[in-house]
């Protein structure tokens, strides 16, 4: 776990007490140096979700990694759950491949 990750996770940790969190390096999968931390999934459960909607959750989880997004984070893929659309849900889904940069083919 790289150093920026591990303060994704520690941040979230804090803000959001989360009753689940998974934190997913996926810039290898972008058009990036190897060894980057630009590109991250996240898996956020937690109660402060409830009765906020997807675009409220996000704003709370880019108020929460502010620094990261204006610093080093390039993308952001979300997935915001309250612990009762988990238990339903069970997991998030797969991020697509990258298409953009030096990966785009015609």
């Amino acid at each position: 776990m790289g150093p920026v990750e591990e303060s994704i996770r520690q941040k979230l940790d804090v803000e959001l007490t989360p009753a689940y969190l998974e934190v997913v390096n996926e810039s290898f999968m972008h058009a990036v140096p190897e060894g980057s931390e630009s590109h991250f999934k996240l898996v956020i459960v937690t109660d402060k979700f409830d009765k906020e909607r997807s675009v409220q959750r996000h704003q709370m989880v880019y108020k929460v990694l502010r620094d990261h997004l204006q610093q080093t984070v390039h993308a952001l893929a979300l997935h915001t759950y309250t612990p009762s659309e988990w238990a339903s849900r069970g997991d998030a889904p797969q991020s697509p491949d990258c298409l953009g940069g030096s990966k785009q083919t015609d």
